[in-house]
């Protein structure tokens, strides 16, 4: 499954949300994860995003996603930028994803800003039952085995 909490990982989160923007790296990509039976649904929020700068890979069990937002430069005469708040450049998100997970069925779509990423639960990590028998010539007993 994915990783759930590292207090390490949460203080480098907030290092770089504050340097985000800087020479220090890439801005994070804001996501959700969701466990729906047999798959993890993940969701990367990246509005206007082109979609053709969305990278996802993923090298020993490391899902990265990365994209750029472009700052639109052209501008007719007489047009200025009065505020710029939105964020531009390159974004990044690396997530460790556990053994549990097929990480060689994994499925991606961008739509409407949200890219969705599925990943299917290992065949070897889902619930399945497992007989038990007692003695010899002893009437089997069925048993559900889960794994967490």
């Amino acid at each position: 499954m994915l990783i759930r909490f590292d207090p390490f990982r949460e203080l480098d989160r907030l290092t770089q949300e504050m340097w985000s923007g800087t020479p220090a790296g890439p801005a994070r990509i804001a996501m959700d994860a969701v466990r729906k039976g047999d798959r993890v649904e993940i969701s990367f929020e990246l509005p206007g995003v082109d979609p053709d700068s969305i990278d996802v890979e993923v090298e020993n069990n490391v899902l990265t996603v990365s994209a750029e937002r472009r700052v639109e430069t052209e501008r007719k005469e007489g047009e200025e930028v009065l505020v710029r708040e939105r964020r531009y450049g390159r974004f990044v998100r690396q997530l460790s994803l556990g053994d549990n997970l097929d990480a060689d069925r994994l499925e991606a779509r961008y739509h409407d800003g949200v890219l969705h990423v599925t990943v299917p639960v290992a065949e070897q990590a889902k619930p399945r039952k497992i007989e038990v028998s007692r003695g010899e010539g002893a009437q089997a007993i069925e048993a559900e085995v889960s794994h967490n």
